[in-house]
C-alpha cells in the first residue's frame, strides 16, 4: 500500500465521520506559509447594490478572521495580495478609498495584533504609497515586531514582475561593484534578493472569487506550491473556508523530498489520537492486505 493510498484512506475515514474541516486538519502537516489572492470584493458589493468600497471594507474584516484562524492551527506566515502595482491604474476615487482603508485598518488592528502576537510585514514598492500611509505602515511594523505567533505579510503596491526586475537590478549592481561573480549566480542568489527573503516560500496558494490565474503574484516563490481556487468571494471567505483549503492541501500527494515513511508515521499517530487503537489496527490491516 503506497503512501498516497494510505493518506487517502485516512482522509476518507475522517470525512465520513462527519467532522468539521478544522477537526479534519492534521496539525503535524499544516502548511507553514499560505498565500492568498483576495479577489471578489467589488463583485460582492455589486451583487448587493453597494459601492465597491463597501466590498473592500467588508474584506478588511475577513483579514482579521483569517489571520486568527490561520494562527490557531499553526500557520506561521500568511501573505495577502492586498494591492497590486496594476491597481494604481484603477479610478482615482477607488485608489483613494483603498489607501484610506489601509490607514483605517492599520490604526484599528495594531493594538489587537500586538496583543495576539501577530507581526506585520510588508512587501512591494512602498515608495509609491502616499507618505502618510507609508509612515503608518512602518510604525505598525515597529509596534508589532515582537509578535511570534504568526507573520501577516501584506503585498502592497506589489507585482512579481516588479520584484523580479528589482532583484535582477540588485544582482547586476553587485556584479558591477565586484562583490559577485556572474558564474556564482544561482537560484539561491536570486532568492536572497527577493522581497520574501526572510520567510519560506508558500506551500499553499488560495485564490477566492472564481478566477483561475496568478495575476502577477509571487511567480518565483510559488514554483512548488499547491493551488486552491474557490468560487467564494473574499468577503464571504471564513475560517472554515480556510480550513477546507488546508484539508484539501493535506489530501494531495506532495511530490517533494519529504520522507514518505515519516509522513505515514505521522498519519498513523494522528489517527490514533483521533480514533484510538482500534482504528489504527484496521488501518495497519488494510496496509498489509494491499501490495505496493
Amino acid at each position: 500500500m503506497n503512501s498516497a493510498v494510505k493518506k487517502k484512506f485516512v482522509t476518507t475515514i475522517i470525512v465520513e465521520r462527519g467532522m468539521t474541516y478544522v477537526e479534519q486538519i492534521n496539525l503535524t502537516r499544516v502548511p507553514k506559509h499560505i498565500a492568498i489572492i483576495m479577489d471578489g470584493n467589488g463583485r460582492w458589493a455589486k451583487e448587493r447594490g453597494l459601492d465597491r468600497s463597501e466590498g473592500h471594507r467588508k474584506g478588511l474584516d475577513v483579514v482579521h478572521e483569517i489571520t486568527d484562524a490561520a494562527a490557531e492551527v499553526g500557520v506561521q506566515y500568511l501573505t495577502l495580495y492586498a494591492f497590486s502595482t496594476e491597481n494604481w491604474n484603477r479610478p482615482q476615487a477607488e485608489v483613494d478609498a483603498l489607501m484610506a482603508l489601509v490607514v483605517f485598518g492599520i490604526e484599528r488592528e495594531t493594538p489587537g495584533m500586538v496583543e495576539k502576537g501577530v507581526r506585520l510585514s510588508v512587501i512591494g514598492d512602498l515608495d509609491r504609497l502616499p507618505s502618510d500611509v507609508k509612515a503608518r505602515l512602518l510604525k505598525c511594523i515597529r509596534d508589532t515586531s515582537g509578535g511570534e505567533r504568526i507573520v501577516l505579510n501584506l503585498a502592497l503596491s506589489y507585482s512579481s514582475r516588479w520584484e523580479i526586475a528589482r532583484a535582477a537590478r540588485c544582482i547586476a549592481q553587485e556584479v558591477q561593484k565586484g562583490r559577485l561573480s556572474v558564474d556564482d549566480i544561482t537560484e539561491t542568489t536570486v532568492d536572497e534578493f527577493m522581497t520574501t527573503v526572510n520567510m519560506p516560500n508558500p506551500d499553499l496558494l488560495i485564490r477566492t472569487g472564481g478566477e483561475i490565474r496568478l495575476s502577477n503574484f509571487l511567480l518565483w516563490q510559488l514554483s512548488y506550491a499547491e493551488f486552491y481556487f474557490t468560487e467564494e468571494y473574499w468577503p464571504d471567505f471564513t475560517g472554515e473556508s480556510l480550513y477546507r483549503a488546508i484539508v484539501e492541501y493535506q489530501a494531495r500527494e506532495r511530490r517533494t523530498t519529504i520522507n514518505e515513511e515519516k509522513e505515514i508515521e505521522n498519519a498513523i499517530l494522528y489517527a490514533f489520537e483521533k480514533f484510538g487503537c482500534f482504528f489504527v489496527f484496521v488501518f495497519l490491516c488494510a496496509s498489509c492486505d494491499r501490495t505496493e
